[in-house]
């Protein structure tokens, strides 16, 4: 599929300069800077030192007061208190990190995660029910219950209180809860606003531990299960989210929890992971409980402190991601067969695709994969406790949630964000809904957003590309969004050496560009280009730039996004 190169507008000229000469850096690095927000030496030093002096006060969030109370007040009366959250990565790790801390001060705790096929997203009934008839009092409600507002009711009439800790966007009423942390509600003052579903569990037991004058290496301790959770759920990696993921990180590779080193050993990677790592590695593992079997599983793993069962809960754990990639390759393969085979699907500004057999919990999968092939808005629907129920995934820059709100009438129920959402209906309106999504989608989407963009930071001659200029690109790191890995565009390159295919469809070559040095590059899925990356025949490349450790060998390699004959763009 070809992709549109869009280079990023030039920054301020004398801005650029002046923050080059402040921190001796190449003004390339500068401008990176400044793209970012970033435009004096004290701003960058807080970029490139994040640490724990950097993390916002808790208790500026609304609400956090009236939480802390409420579990001081419950343990004071010995109530019994229920950790509840979500079945996929950031409500496991949440659920794991709020009872792994709470369980070392109090004892009457228990965790709860919704099954996804019987009880659904969010704040079931099924959950309130069974706190209610085994003596929960309070239950502490993670990455869910922001909209729970008939669900919250339900449990104020059976006498239990909820904490809701949610960072999904509030709707018109807020839940009749104890207390309410998410800083996205209105009224709310904290800072940052993109905190994940688990880094609101650990603003809550950063502040519990403040209150109760508890060391903060009783805290930090978990970070690794906020980084993951940060990776995983795709939340904004700048500020606060940057701090903590930066030193979870540090946690993950230096000293993770019993749970997760062993997730690392059963995923065939000892150390030295990037959030992309985390994403690709850990988080697909974790996810597979829930999609497969259950997600209790996953907190069974995150929170072991016995060597033996954070052993068999990974192997466990493993094995279910080994099914779940069974179905997502079959399934994926199916759809896209039945749309190779339909020319009016070809033709479509929409994908979607009915099944009543394909498997739950891999339909999301299967979505995104149908997205980055044919690049249009695409849901992938299935049957389930008889409705239809279906994931949704966008393309860049087009809002799929407000798209579903122009067929909310043929919904029962739909949730989400602008790039990711998921519904359910009635299966007499499935034929009604696919031309409704089509209809809505051609009316709403520009042209433009159904071609692939590949943004472009700044263009860089390779001379630049030397030992200094790698070594502080690399402090921009950690990567994700807002502040993904910088992409570079270098124009007139050309094979030096070496241009072959490896693997099905990619190609390894070495590039060079005038007299800088020789380059290893790695271009994945482009393999059409082999036949004209003839030597001295000149390209421009677009590319990230990347270490790549080869039997404790350690190059700079670039990573090719996109290459063009004939230097247009």
């Amino acid at each position: 599929m070809n992709k549109r190169w869009a280079v990023r507008d030039n920054a301020d000229d004398e801005e650029v300069r002046n923050l080059a000469a402040a921190l001796s850096i190449d003004p390339v690095l500068s401008t990176l800077l400044i793209h970012r927000g970033i435009k004096s030496y004290d701003e960058a030093r807080l970029f490139f030192r994040p640490d724990n002096r950097h993390l916002h006060d808790p208790f500026l969030m609304a609400g956090m007061e009236q939480a802390i109370l409420r579990i001081e007040a419950a343990m004071a009366a010995g109530e019994k208190i229920l950790i509840y959250g979500d079945y996929d990565v950031d409500g496991t790790t949440a659920v794991s990190l709020v009872y792994s801390f709470f369980r070392k001060y109090y004892d009457k705790l228990e965790y709860y995660i919704p099954d996804r096929y019987l009880e659904g997203y969010g704040i079931s009934t099924k959950g309130i029910d069974y706190a209610a008839e085994h003596d929960f009092k309070l239950i502490i409600a993670l990455d869910c219950g922001i909209k729970s507002v008939d669900k919250i009711a339900y449990a104020n009439t059976k006498g239990v209180d909820f904490i809701i800790c949610d960072h999904h966007l509030p709707g018109d009423e807020l839940p009749a809860a104890a207390a309410i942390l998410d800083p996205k509600q209105l009224h709310c003052n904290y800072p940052y606003k993109e905190l994940s579903g688990c880094g609101i569990g650990f603003k809550l037991i950063q502040a519990y531990a403040e209150k109760n004058d508890i060391p903060f290496s009783e805290v930090d301790c978990y970070l690794d299960l906020v980084a993951i959770s940060i990776a995983c759920d795709i939340v904004h990696i700048t500020g606060e989210n940057r701090v903590l993921a930066h030193m979870g990180l540090q946690k993950i590779n230096n000293n993770p929890c019993m749970g997760v080193k062993t997730l690392m050993e059963v995923a065939g990677r000892g150390n030295y992971y990037t959030i992309s790592d985390v994403v690709f590695l850990l988080g697909p593992r974790i996810n597979a409980a829930g999609r497969i079997d259950d997600a209790k599983h996953a907190v069974e793993l995150l929170i072991a402190s016995e060597g033996n069962i954070a052993k068999e809960k990974s192997e466990l754990i493993n094995v279910r991601n080994t099914e779940r990639k069974g179905h997502d390759l079959s399934i994926t393969d199916e759809a896209l067969g039945m749309i190779d085979r339909d020319e009016m699907l070809i033709s479509k500004k929409s994908t979607v695709l009915f099944n009543e057999n394909w498997h739950k919990g891999v339909i999301g999968i299967v979505a995104s994969r149908l997205t980055e092939k044919y690049y249009r808005p695409t849901i992938v629907l299935t049957r389930s406790n008889g409705h239809v129920a279906g994931s949704a995934r966008s393309v860049l820059g087009y809002d799929l949630y407000e798209a579903l709100c122009g067929c909310s009438d043929l919904l029962i129920q739909f949730g989400g964000h602008k790039y990711a959402a998921g519904l359910t209906m009635l299966p007499e309106n499935v034929e009604a809904f696919v031309a409704r999504f089509e209809e809505v989608v051609s009316a709403t989407i520009k042209p433009e957003q159904l071609i692939q963009q590949i943004q472009i930071d700044a263009e860089l001659r390779l001379s630049q590309v030397e030992p200094k200029f790698f070594r502080i690109l690399n402090q921009f790191a950690p990567f994700g969004p807002e502040n993904m890995a910088p992409v570079f565009i270098s124009k007139n390159v050309y094979v030096s050496g070496y241009a072959g295919l490896v693997g099905s469809n990619h190609i390894k070559m070495t590039v060079m560009q005038d007299d800088s040095a020789i380059f290893d590059c790695i271009a994945f899925n482009q393999g059409e280009y082999l036949p004209q990356l003839l030597k001295d025949m000149p390209f421009d490349m677009c590319y990230t730039i990347e270490e790549n450790v080869w039997k404790e060998r350690r190059t700079i390699q670039l990573n090719v996004k996109g290459i063009r004959f004939g230097g247009s763009l």
